[in-house]
């Protein structure tokens, strides 16, 4: 098949969409945000489960359309095709959606190594393809303030980065992701830590070394669900960042300690739990918004649990920002808003990490 061309989504033309899944990933993130974009229309779902068929149903419309398999979405005249099924099958489905000519979206990780989506990114450039990772936390609303302090240079210079993705799960719940097989590319790492290292990479640039220490601490745990990831980056920075289940008491969110000043916030951005409650962007209300008493503060020589420093108001989250950004690169050419070769940078970090962790050393990271 020939590689589709910007000319080929024409003007005023909703651009059809296949789901590759509608589990926890499509059914609360991709869906749902797709369907909010203008220019995009949640056209085909693949699931074979008659219950998720039911609940996409219900939730989309009856005009939807489903499929027992993704190879069923490469002759039904999509114009794009997101994968939001199990790790282990993104690099396989991205593979052959590709082969087909259809532009692909996929859900992180996009591979297990970096290795293979560098491979995927060479796939995509030959066939002169769209083929994106979705680091939806990039459009965070405490990432995206933290953006804004850091262009301000209210900070000063940047000395140390701290992020955490906590949480407080003492039984596992099963399931691949806390499966140990490699295969299934399970565990914290490579669930909560693409998303950690994705930001650490798009604030401060590529990394030299890596540390990381991980560990299984829940009975009958098979992967990973406790691990720091320590980065030295090439400018300088020291990036500490923690991905764990098990932490009975919660740290903030972000601790960035500068040369003039620190930034510390608390809690987690509002949008994940809005859209597991059912809320749904663009229906004319608010949508990212958190209350005045969770913004984060900014100051230095007193923690701001005592109040030290002064508030910052926490910009609004803005996942929708990122198919808004896919409908425009379709249309109108350019790079995505998440590159295969940005997805493949954050691999070479994990991979890394992984190495540490379990031979107990650094690992230097080609640049």
């Amino acid at each position: 098949m020939n590689a589709r061309t910007d000319t080929d989504f024409r003007a005023g033309t909703d651009l059809r969409v296949g789901l590759v899944g509608y589990g926890l990933a499509g059914s609360v993130f991709h869906a749902p945000l797709i369907a909010a974009t203008e220019g995009l229309v949640l056209d085909t779902v693949v699931t074979s489960s008659p219950e998720r068929r039911e609940q996409a149903r219900a939730e989309h419309g009856d005009g939807l359309r489903f499929a027992a398999s993704p190879d069923e979405l490469h002759d039904a005249g999509l114009d794009l095709v997101v994968i939001a099924s199990p790790n282990k099958t993104h690099v396989p489905i991205a593979t052959e959606a590709l082969k087909a000519g259809i532009p692909v979206v996929v859900d992180k990780p996009l591979a297990g190594t970096a290795a293979e989506a560098r491979g995927l990114a060479a796939l995509a450039e030959e066939r002169g393809l769209l083929l994106s990772v979705f680091q939806n936390r990039r459009w965070d609303n405490d990432f995206l303030t933290l953006r804004s302090l850091l262009a301000s240079g209210e900070l000063g210079e940047i000395q140390r980065f701290e992020s955490r993705f906590e949480r407080w799960r003492p039984q596992p719940k099963g399931g691949w992701r806390e499966s140990g097989d490699p295969a299934e590319i399970g565990g914290l790492l490579y669930d909560l830590g693409s998303h950690l290292v994705d930001q650490a990479l798009v604030l401060f640039g590529p990394a030299l070394r890596v540390y990381a220490e991980a560990d299984v601490r829940r009975p009958g745990a098979q992967a990973d669900d406790d691990t720091f990831i320590a980065i030295t980056h090439a400018g300088g920075v020291r990036s500490h960042l923690y991905v764990s289940a098990t932490t009975a008491q919660l740290g903030p969110r972000f601790r960035v300690l500068g040369s003039a000043a620190g930034y510390v916030k608390y809690g987690l951005d509002p949008q994940e739990s809005a859209l597991r409650e059912g809320r749904r962007p663009g229906n004319g209300e608010p949508w990212g918004l958190e209350p005045e008493g969770m913004w984060g503060r900014v100051g230095s020589g007193e923690s701001p649990l005592t109040g030290g420093g002064g508030p910052v108001p926490t910009q609004p989250g803005d996942y929708p920002a990122y198919y808004t950004a896919i409908a425009t690169a379709l249309r109108e050419g350019g790079e995505p808003p998440v590159t295969a070769h940005e997805a493949a940078a954050a691999l070479d970090v994990l991979e890394a990490a992984r190495r540490s962790a379990r031979e107990g050393v650094t690992v230097e990271v080609a640049l």
